[in-house]
């Protein structure tokens, strides 16, 4: 593969440090590139239709045993979650990420969707199954790239088991200032103990950074050998992981590619709006990609990208100005 200059990306792969190059070969595009820092991009379901729900609370709790990481950590206290069954219908409002387990959590309910409007689903509730893309078979949640594939790709209501975690915070494997604190206070060696928790946190980035530039050229082999479904998995596995607003503009972009592939048109422009919210801006490769061929075909495409196209939005101001001095001529 020889890297050259961005013209045409449609699929993104993640080395390491902080630069934007792009791969090509075949029709395929690849953006290759990296940054430092902390994430803070989840994945979000925005499609379109009204919403119902059905909540059927479950008898059954399931005990888990909860994890300290700090001083005095190891003990085996139980903690019991119950769960609950709801059916909505698109566009759902919620945004998911992934915790260490690799299982799916909420991690933000957005205002006015299905979800919202139900109001029995919390912030770090875990998806436990899912209705399966078609029909009335429940599937066991997976891994989170599959989980978030199946929740896309659903085709009716979406019946969702959830486990209720009373707020309890995804398990995301950092710990935070006020853990750091108490375990200051805790330690008897104070400075000790924060440098060691800033390494373990440190290395837990790095470790989650690495994670996501595997996932994406893991994704990026799948995809160019025509494994659609596969590709998925690996690029909503990088949303899930808080990514950067680099990094999940091009994981998104290359689920939107994926979709388009799949002739999944409404999941494609939904990942398409998310590439476009977290920072994408190549809005001359969008309405050129031949792997968003299917996408450009819909009715909705072209609204969508003009909603986020600074040049047209100009353009409409200066014609508007325009016209505004052409009445004054007129006077």
């Amino acid at each position: 593969m020889s890297i050259a200059a961005i013209t045409n990306p449609s699929l993104c792969s993640c080395p390491p440090l902080p630069r934007i190059q792009s791969i090509t070969k075949q029709n395929h595009s690849l953006i290759s590139f990296s940054s430092k820092g902390s994430l803070a991009f989840v994945s979000t379901i925005q499609l379109s239709k009204r919403w119902e729900f059905v909540a059927r609370a479950s008898s059954a709790t399931e005990s888990e045993s909860s994890k300290s990481e700090g001083e005095g950590g190891g003990g085996g206290e139980e903690v019991k979650f119950e769960e609950y069954e709801v059916e909505i219908e698109k566009p759902y409002g919620l945004k998911f990420a992934k915790g260490r387990d690799g299982s799916t959590y909420i991690d933000a309910i957005l205002p006015g969707g299905a979800a919202d409007e139900a109001g029995v689903f919390s912030v770090g509730d875990k998806v436990i199954a899912t209705s399966a893309v078609f029909g009335t078979e429940i599937w066991p949640a997976a891994e989170y790239g599959r989980t978030m594939y199946t929740i896309r790709q659903r085709i009716g209501p979406l019946l969702m088991k959830m486990q209720r975690r009373f707020g309890a915070p995804i398990d995301s494997g950092e710990l935070t200032e006020k853990e750091i604190i108490r375990a200051e206070r805790n330690s008897g060696v104070i400075s000790n103990r924060v440098r060691e928790i800033q390494m373990q946190n440190y290395m837990r980035k790095m470790g989650q950074k690495q994670q996501r530039a595997n996932d994406l050229r893991e994704g990026l082999q799948l995809y160019k050998s025509g494994k659609y479904e596969e590709a998925l998995e690996k690029f909503e596995s990088v949303l899930g992981s808080k990514p950067e607003a680099n990094e999940a503009s091009v994981a998104s972009y290359n689920v939107a590619c994926c979709y388009s592939k799949l002739d999944q048109v409404q999941a494609g422009l939904s990942a398409l709006e998310d590439a476009m919210q977290a920072g994408y801006e190549d809005f001359k490769t969008l309405r050129s990609d031949p792997d968003l061929a299917n996408l450009r075909a819909s009715e909705e495409f072209e609204p969508l990208i003009k909603k986020y196209d600074e040049s047209f939005i100009n353009e409409n101001a200066i014609n508007a100005i325009k016209s505004l001095f052409g009445i004054f001529n007129k006077d």
